[in-house]
């Protein structure tokens, strides 16, 4: 019992000082912010183009039910 309770606490160690050993390279923009463009731009055009078509979809939906 007290070796299962030992190597549990060993086990526990590690997997919280991990974490710690694996540190990460800072970023190397020039002026020190991340750059926003790119894959912003395309979801923004996305979402866009999403709430047209479902505005769209709602306006045909809302003209067929006043017709009935």
């Amino acid at each position: 019992m007290k070796k299962v309770l030992t190597i549990g606490i060993l086990i526990n160690i590690v997997i919280l000082l991990l974490p710690a050993l694996a540190n990460a390279q800072p970023p190397d923009f020039p002026n020190g912010s991340a750059p926003v463009d790119g894959g912003l731009s395309l979801l923004l055009a996305g979402g866009i183009g999403y709430g047209i078509r479902k505005i769209r979809e709602n306006n045909k939906n809302s003209k067929t039910k006043h017709n009935t």
